[in-house]
């Protein structure tokens, strides 16, 4: 099975491949998807695949439905030597973010990753806002996050941001990383053994793609200077990519991402956010506004100080958006399924 083993293929794999199994047939783990295109690494090498007509059908009944970097897929070789898509094999987790269609659709960023990395430059300082925002994906995809801290060798005291940025991320581990003194390379390898995939997520510039060339060894993505104005990286990668790393395991790169939308996150809002959860908890009314009932927990930790302000309104703008895309996903899936209208003869 050529290094499929390494990047995760296993008896679950195997047992949802087994009714596609047939001559003219392979597995394969997606390494790059472009439009209507995969780079597909199978038991007999890398090949270029398109998308097979019942891969297009799912995909329009929703978008999630494509393959993308890290997807486990069915091949197919044809007498003619084409290679297409046949199936999408279920996913383990998935980062899903909403695209900016008024349909609430979701666009899948990477997939079967077992960790996700929040990857968020120290200079010129962290966007505390951002970070949460992007645990709150992580969480819901179904992997374990970290939160890495790049470029910390451009701060001072990186382990006392480090700290400081700990606060907001109950139960996530924190790394301050440097590739250019090594410095937390190796606990941040800890993600990438044989088998296991760890995705990788931020704003442009954050430092992703010389994360991946620390971990891989060598230069296998293209990296940019920092500017030296303000500090911050450009624009590297323009696709998702799944890395190979020698020794085993897999890199999910993903593209620099200016906003995130939320879509149907609230179990990962509700633990990236786990301690405003545990006082909501604690509220004497099930539906608390937390602005001005008796017996508010949340409102009595602001007062006392051990809930900031800029906290708890970053928690209700995510839950009020994604309140909104919820309603907006519901009305069109129950679209969807509704009966057909035909217009009338005239």
């Amino acid at each position: 099975m050529s290094d499929l083993p390494a990047l995760g293929w296993g008896e679950t794999l195997a047992s949802a491949y087994r009714p596609f199994d047939r001559p003219d047939a392979q597995p394969g783990r997606v390494l790059r998807a472009d439009r209507g295109v995969c780079t597909v690494l199978g038991p007999s090498g890398v090949t270029r695949a398109s998308l097979a007509g019942s891969v297009l059908l799912g995909a329009a009944r929703d978008p999630a439905n494509l393959p993308c970097a890290g997807d486990w897929v069915v091949l197919r070789r044809w007498p003619d030597r084409r290679t297409t898509v046949e199936g999408v094999l279920p996913r383990r987790t998935a980062l899903i973010r909403r695209t900016a269609d008024k349909d609430a659709s979701g666009q899948v960023l990477a997939a079967n990753m077992d960790a996700v990395a929040v990857v968020e430059p120290m200079h010129p300082a962290p966007d505390d806002a951002r970070v949460e925002r992007l645990l709150a994906l992580a969480w819901e995809s179904g992997a374990e996050p970290v939160i890495v801290l790049s470029k910390s060798d451009t701060a001072s005291d990186p382990q006392a941001v480090a700290r400081q940025l700990s606060s907001l991320a109950p139960r996530v581990r924190v790394l301050a990383v440097s590739v250019h003194d090594g410095t937390g390379v190796e606990a941040l390898r800890e993600y990438v053994t044989p088998g296991r995939t760890l995705a990788l997520l931020g704003r442009s510039g954050a430092g992703k793609s010389s994360l991946v060339n620390a971990l891989a060894g060598t230069d296998v993505m293209g990296v940019q200077e920092i500017r030296r104005a303000d500090g911050k990286g450009r624009h590297t990668t323009a696709y998702r990519s799944l890395v190979l790393i020698p020794g085993g395991g897999a890199v999910l790169d993903t593209p620099g991402i200016r906003g995130v939308g939320l879509l149907d996150t609230g179990e990962g809002l509700d633990k990236a956010f786990a301690d405003v959860a545990a006082l909501a908890e604690r509220c004497r009314f099930g539906d608390c506004r937390h602005e001005d009932e008796p017996g508010c927990a949340v409102v009595a930790a602001l007062e006392d100080g051990s809930l900031s302000p800029r906290r708890l309104e970053s928690w209700r703008k995510l839950h009020r958006e994604v309140a909104v895309e919820s309603s907006r996903r519901a009305a069109r899936l129950a679209g969807l399924a509704g009966p057909s209208r035909r217009r009338p003869r005239r």
